[in-house]
């Protein structure tokens, strides 16, 4: 992989700027969003592609245990906290690591280099899949990866175009990002993830898949065409 893709939580200016300065130290993570609250990085955790949170515990409004027990989809969570009393509920909710304020970058490297090593493994394990299951029109059903064409977002679900018929399924487009095999699956779009075995063409920005037009959202230019091979 290329980089973590990272945002940071905390009320504390101050905090966030710590966090910032040894992201920054970091080179295999990548600082996408600071937030002050909860709810605006629940809001930022809905429509951008983050692999990993540093979250403080105790905030307004919403507490960072409240946003961990509230995302449907898996990322890797490090808290940062000058409180100690959430280590076992950390553990119940598969956090990451938990570190303790004021925090050394060496325990922070700690923590990052976990991190990065379980989204490695993940990638790994997708990369040797050939098939996926999933539950669509209340049936469970097999869908061979290699028949994948493209896959569409739709509200609270996700649409998987396949070389013959259409499977509707109640997922997120992160869930579904994270369950595809990087050799060959990316996301091009908010709206449209890719097998990139199935292009046809490119023409500016957009992708020619079979008989659908796909649109390359700006943010996602860069790593979709550093993926491709040209001559």
């Amino acid at each position: 992989m290329d980089t973590v893709k990272c945002i940071v939580v905390d009320d504390d200016p101050m905090s966030i700027q710590v966090v910032k300065h040894f992201i920054e130290k970091t080179n295999f993570l990548e600082l996408r969003f600071e937030c002050e609250s909860a709810i605006a990085a629940s809001n930022v955790l809905r429509e951008e592609n983050i692999d990993l949170i540093f979250l403080d515990v105790r905030m307004p409004e919403m507490t960072g245990m409240e946003l961990v027990k509230s995302l449907e989809d898996d990322y890797e969570i490090i808290l940062v906290t000058s409180e100690t009393d959430h280590a076992l509920e950390a553990i119940e909710y598969n956090v990451t690591d938990y570190l303790v304020k004021p925090i050394e970058y060496v325990r922070f490297l700690k923590a990052a280099t976990k991190a990065k090593q379980n989204i490695e493994k993940l990638i790994q394990l997708n990369d040797t899949q050939k098939d996926i299951y999933v539950k669509s029109e209340a049936k469970i059903v097999k869908i061979d990866l290699d028949d994948i064409q493209f896959i569409e977002a739709l509200a609270d679900y996700v649409i998987i175009n396949t070389n013959t018929k259409r499977h509707i399924v109640h997922s997120t487009m992160k869930g579904i990002e994270k369950k595809m095999p990087a050799k060959n699956f990316i996301r091009v779009h908010r709206s449209y993830i890719i097998n990139t075995d199935k292009i046809i063409s490119m023409e500016d920005l957009n992708i020619k898949i079979g008989d659908k037009s796909i649109p390359i959202g700006a943010s996602y230019k860069a790593a979709f065409l550093n993926k491709l091979n040209f001559l």
